[in-house]
């Protein structure tokens, strides 16, 4: 490591809590899909700030907006009336069949507010008892105290952080008789998410998804999505629930949603929004003037540039070459899964010195459970550097063959 990676590390280690197993990189600058280090080496970045800039980095039509709302206005709280607010969510919900929203700061407090609502909604509004919250094995709702509660993930996220707040279940993925076991007069709601990122890329069977919502329908709880990941054309459509052709009562976004800036967004029906009135939740940032600014000029983008069509294509084109590679290498390599440009390469064995000489040759993406290479590219990368990295996995898994 050079010189300037090390001061760094040396400082951080001085002022930061120490929360994260950093890689061994320190970034500058970014742009479009590309990152610079300390040192001005290039990578192609295949993670976008784990599926945030879904745009690429430093896009200029969210630079420009962002200088120019700043000027006008930047923080006056939801005690007031906020033009931008309003015009981003007639827009996000253009997108969707919901009918409100309530903005937030990101996915964690997105999914903290659908609990809350699922919650209220069944008190007060279905004067019914209920508050119990069921999810699935693997999946990853955030780092609250409700959602980590809420994520279905053994070890570090929840070790030593007991006693977890009551009210959660978590029943087997994919399993519609361990859900229909666990559903009862007490549930308030089933949240799910339609590919779980952090569980390493799996998508939810298309049968099972329709199952969850039929019975949630027939036991009068309330089907709720964790888009946090897999939302803003992540997946090759809008949502990723459209294309299981689900209508969630509640779902929930935040990452890509302003493309770097702290925004999340909590989407609901009509009936189901009555749960919340003036007081019953709140914050004192979600929506201000220039995330909102931004989020907007996001969401117009997407639809303008058909950034879903471009990650179904891009998404397809990447499947087709990771596939090849496994059909080459079916000693390295157990499956290929995904959605659009949300990939899993699952390795057959753990993957650290895989992961480790990508990064030596130029490609930053992440290894899930020690053996999944998850790719969360951004969705305006070229295919060039897709197949860049296909060739350079090839490569590195030959080599290491050769090696065995």
């Amino acid at each position: 490591m050079s010189c300037k990676y090390d001061a760094l590390v040396a400082r951080e280690k001085k002022v930061l809590c120490q929360t994260y197993g950093r890689y061994p990189l320190a970034i500058e600058k970014a742009q479009g899909a590309r990152m610079v280090d300390v040192d001005g080496k290039e990578y192609v970045d295949l993670l976008a700030g784990i599926a945030v800039a879904n745009l690429g980095h430093s896009h200029p039509e969210l630079l420009e907006v962002m200088a120019e709302q700043a000027k006008e206005l930047l923080h006056v709280s939801n005690l007031f009336y906020q033009p931008r607010q309003v015009q981003l969510a007639e827009l996000l919900l253009t997108t969707c069949a919901c009918d409100r929203v309530f903005f937030c700061n990101s996915g964690a407090e997105a999914n903290e507010a659908a609990i809350k609502l699922a919650r209220r909604y069944m008190r007060t509004v279905r004067y019914k008892d209920a508050g119990e919250i069921i999810t699935l094995s693997g999946s990853f709702h955030g780092r609250t105290l409700a959602t980590l509660t809420a994520t279905g993930q053994a070890g570090r996220i929840k070790e030593g952080f007991e006693p977890l707040p009551a009210g959660f279940t978590t029943v087997p993925f994919g399993d519609i008789e361990a859900l229909r076991a666990a559903v009862t007069q007490k549930t308030a709601a089933v949240l799910m998410e339609m590919v779980q990122g952090e569980g390493g890329v799996l998508p939810l069977p298309e049968a099972y998804a329709h199952q969850v919502q039929e019975l949630c329908r027939e036991a009068g709880c309330l089907l709720m999505v964790d888009e946090v990941q897999t939302g803003l054309c992540r997946t090759g459509k809008f949502w990723a629930h459209q294309h299981y052709g689900l209508t969630p009562d509640v779902f929930t976004t935040s990452k890509a949603l302003a493309n770097g800036l702290p925004m999340g967004a909590m989407l609901a029906k009509e009936h189901v929004a009555k749960g919340f009135v003036p007081g019953a939740h709140a914050t004192t940032f979600g929506g201000g003037g220039v995330l909102s600014a931004v989020a907007a000029k996001v969401i117009e983008i997407m639809l303008r540039d058909d950034m879903a069509g471009r990650a179904r294509n891009l998404g397809q084109l990447a499947m087709d070459a990771f596939r090849a590679l496994q059909a080459k290498h079916p000693q390295r390599i157990s499956t290929v899964r995904g959605l659009g440009l949300m990939i899993g390469i699952e390795l057959a064995a753990p993957g650290e010195k895989i992961h480790a000489e990508l990064r030596q040759r130029g490609f930053v993406c992440n290894l899930a459970h020690g053996k999944v290479l998850r790719l969360l590219p951004p969705l305006t990368i070229g295919a060039e550097d897709l197949l860049a990295f296909a060739a350079a996995l090839d490569d590195i898994l030959g080599t290491d063959e050769a090696k065995s």
